[in-house]
């Protein structure tokens, strides 16, 4: 049997244990509709082991971005995207993570209408190919639900098929006590159909219904979806809100075991179809389960870490970074191939169900207090009790990076870079947002137009407004630019910070600074982080304990190009140097 027929068989057995209730018949022809969805696909194999093996590197960088985060009137605002990556972004990543493109009713594209084309005022698949020619593209599977208004949910509400099967719609809804739930909104939607009322499960909200995975031609509708994609230049695959997709009676509904068995299915066909794709699952839940995607490494190749955004920033607003040392130091070790998605900002709040079991209530108290003076709000998701629980913080993270006081500017945009090079420096694929990067604040007009706390921290620009403000150099959006540009060409050369490469936190008494070994060797980086508005004195002798360091070598700051000696050296405030040995 060759590879390909192993894989292949390996698909129908997944097919059999994740819908045992169904018949053979119908499996086989669940089966068969498969095999012709990926038969375009079944080529030789003889040249995939180089690709899996240049799947990232030191240069692999994500730029997170909306569809219409820049726009010009009369253009589709991909052309305009591609047009701003290819003139004045271009340096900053490798990977363009474009948010949600499909048609959509709700929730910032998350609620998606129509699963054939891209929404008109965004362009064409075309127009996806143009922006993929330079760049890797990441896109949105939306698995969990579709809008109010899809095809699906209309055949529903008229009872012609596939609607009926596609929606879920359980006959009991007393059995759900345990369901672990992301919103503090209903978890059923009564809509109107021509059988009567029924309740529809709505996780993320009534404008956002769930589709029922257990019939499997669920799967078949995305595995379509997922091939479009990929020929249409998008190769790295994010499964949002994966976690909620498989519901049974009496338990969570979260994370069940039907769920990372078709994440293993999804990933076996995703291989078939582009051997070099990537697959990242984005699960806003306490790190363990989190990692439950990566550990096994036939799942998913990256996770996002959301453990990092509120450890990160507790420790800048506090300067305490027992916290954030701890987490580091505990590293998980991850199957070849998996990595972590690092990330400080995102479409999406900061969210805080990575801090259970790691941060405090006071401390965590403490956090929200600090965001909401500088204009945060808190998003919450309901209990089983019915109690309500911050779940995340939304604020823009230029915002969040200001200072309390008088003067909101005094170190913002030290803070920043420190946040950003942190980010750049652990183990993992770092990402950075867009609206971040250009130092965009809490955007107030928008949300107060929608009333949505998430529209806080995704603002659009202009295009050529925002040309104007890049044209000043001394502007924060440009700086951030032309300096973490400059830090990614520079990280690219580190072998140090390929995303697998090896980590270790180095214990220091020194209660505001956190040191990194990234990699091995002659490859060996050591990062060292002033986490205050202190001036820090460094004694690399005493703190790291490495037997090539000494009183006659000296380092090299690859960030600044400057040279430290080895006995001491003083930081800046929220200063990160990446040190390599020097004669």
């Amino acid at each position: 049997m060759s590879e390909l027929d192993s894989e292949l068989d390996e698909l129908r057995l997944s097919l059999r244990e994740i819908y045992p209730e169904h018949s053979e018949q119908e499996i086989n022809s669940v089966w068969s509709q498969l095999l012709q969805i990926l038969d375009p696909f079944c080529v030789s194999k003889g040249t995939d082991e180089f690709e899996i093996e240049s799947i990232w590197d030191s240069s692999s960088v994500v730029l997170i971005t909306y569809p219409d985060s820049i726009y010009r009137k009369d253009e589709s605002t991909l052309k305009t995207l591609t047009e701003f990556v290819k003139n004045r972004l271009g340096g900053l990543s490798s990977v363009i993570h474009v948010l949600p493109f499909l048609p959509s009713t709700s929730d910032g594209g998350f609620a998606v209408s129509n699963h054939e084309k891209i929404d008109d005022t965004f362009g064409n698949w075309n127009d996806l190919k143009d922006l993929s020619s330079k760049h890797k593209i990441m896109a949105d599977l939306v698995l969990n639900h579709v809008s109010s208004s899809h095809p699906w949910v209309h055949q529903f509400i008229k009872s012609e098929d596939p609607g009926p099967s596609y929606i879920v719609s359980p006959s009991e809804t007393n059995v759900w006590e345990n369901v672990i739930r992301p919103r503090n909104t209903s978890l059923f939607t009564n809509i109107n159909t021509k059988q009567g009322f029924k309740s529809v499960w709505t996780t993320f909200g009534p404008d956002q219904i769930d589709v029922d995975w257990r019939n499997p031609h669920i799967f078949l509708e995305f595995l379509k979806l997922l091939v479009r994609y990929i020929t249409n230049g998008a190769d790295w695959i994010r499964l949002d809100a994966i976690a909620f997709i498989w519901k049974e009676p009496h338990t969570t509904c979260l994370h069940l075991d039907p769920v990372h068995s078709i994440v293993k299915l999804l990933n076996k066909c995703l291989k078939i179809i582009k051997p070099s794709a990537v697959l990242i699952t984005e699960t806003n839940v306490p790190e363990k389960e989190n990692l439950s995607y990566l550990i096994e490494g036939n799942e998913a190749n990256l996770a996002y870490n959301f453990t990092l955004p509120p450890l990160l920033l507790e420790a800048i607003y506090t300067g305490k970074t027992d916290l954030l040392k701890s987490w580091l130091s505990t590293w998980k070790e991850l199957p070849r191939h998996t990595s972590l998605l690092n990330f400080t900002s995102s479409h999406d709040g900061i969210g805080l169900r990575a801090l259970e079991g790691i941060m405090d209530d006071q401390r965590i108290h403490n956090l929200l207090v600090e965001s909401e003076k500088r204009g945060g709000l808190v998003s919450h998701r309901r209990l089983s009790n019915g109690d309500d629980q911050p779940y995340e913080l939304n604020i823009s993270w230029w915002s969040a990076m200001s200072n309390e006081g008088s003067d909101k500017t005094v170190f913002q945009f030290e803070r920043f870079l420190l946040s950003q090079l942190f980010t750049l420096s652990i183990k993992g694929v770092p990402a950075f947002y867009l609206p971040s990067v250009l130092a965009s604040p809490n955007d107030i007009d928008s949300f107060r137009k929608t009333g949505q706390r998430r529209d806080l921290n995704r603002e659009k620009f202009e295009a050529n407004q925002l040309l104007d403000v890049l044209k000043n150099f001394d502007s924060p959006a440009s700086k951030n630019i032309s300096y973490l540009t400059h830090i990614v060409k520079v990280r690219s050369r580190l072998k140090a910070f390929h995303p697998e490469a090896s980590m270790k936190c180095i214990s220091t008494n020194i209660a505001n600074c956190i040191i990194l070994q990234r990699g091995l060797d002659e490859d060996t980086v050591y990062v060292i982080c002033n986490m205050s508005s202190k001036f820090l004195s460094i004694s690399p002798l005493n703190q790291i304990n490495s037997l090539e360091l000494t009183s006659e070598k000296r380092l090299l700051d690859n960030i600044s190009g400057s040279y430290f000696n080895t006995d001491t050296f003083k930081l800046n405030p929220y200063q990160v140097v990446w040190l390599t040995l020097a004669d």
